[in-house]
């Protein structure tokens, strides 16, 4: 019976139908989950650094096999290089901000990978709470880098068209963690909507195509999401406005 009802549902969620809870609440006890199993990578690897630090070996040479560790070290090591591209000294100041929302997105649309589970990505309440995160925080920042000087990245070039620009620049900046939230839900949605077509149209072979461009769906929406909150970060905190 589960199984007929995930083959004929792309919306199935184990959490109603063995916790009966109600569907607009599901995202939330997913975000849970996904909190949880990045604390768990987190700890984990925590874990793997003391271990080696107690048995007096250098914490910063990989394991000697293939592990859970190596993969998150080499994933983060390229994204801190992508960060200092854009965030120059600045990368290491945000990385911890940055990475935790990579994996957290990352982890949610690979969640949602997994029959009876959806991901806590596609939607909006959960996108537009990372994005107003985001908002706040390059905000902060760029106020804490400039002071009352931030103001003046509102008012454009020229004193004459401050007015307008404060109020065009105001709006741009507004709808960015919209912008944000609704390009990572409208696609991770369409993304599940598509494989969900195609599973009841062909249960065999051709889901799995459309399986593994869900799965670079997963990580490029993870990767841009994290790209733009760092170039919005960069710009906040530029000296040359």
């Amino acid at each position: 019976m589960i199984f007929q009802t995930i083959a004929s549902s792309e919306h199935f969620s184990l959490f109603t139908y063995f916790l009966k809870m109600n569907p607009g609440y599901v995202h939330v006890a997913m975000s849970a989950v996904v909190t949880l199993l990045v604390t768990w990578l987190s700890l984990s690897i925590h874990r793997s650094f003391k271990r080696d630090q107690d048995n007096k070996r250098d914490p910063l040479i990989p394991d000697d096999k293939l592990s859970v560790r190596n993969i998150v070290e080499i994933g983060l090591e390229r994204l801190f290089q992508m960060f200092q591209n854009i965030l120059g000294h600045d990368a290491e100041k945000h990385f911890g901000l940055l990475a935790s929302i990579f994996l957290y997105i990352l982890i949610s649309n690979f969640l949602g990978m997994i029959p009876g589970f959806l991901p806590p990505s596609d939607n909006m309440n959960t996108n537009l709470a990372i994005g107003l995160v985001v908002f706040l925080y390059y905000n902060y920042q760029g106020y804490k880098e400039h002071g009352k000087g931030y103001i003046k990245h509102f008012m454009g070039p020229v004193w004459w068209l401050a007015p307008l620009m404060f109020v065009i620049e105001m709006i741009s900046h507004i709808v960015r963690p919209v912008s944000l939230s609704l390009r990572l839900a409208g696609n991770m949605t369409g993304d599940h909507q598509v494989l969900g077509v195609f599973s009841n149209m062909t249960p065999l072979l051709i889901p799995i195509v459309f399986m593994a461009l869900g799965f670079l769906v997963c990580f490029l929406q993870a990767f841009v999401f994290t790209l733009l909150s760092s170039v919005y970060i960069a710009m906040a905190v530029s000296h040359d406005h």
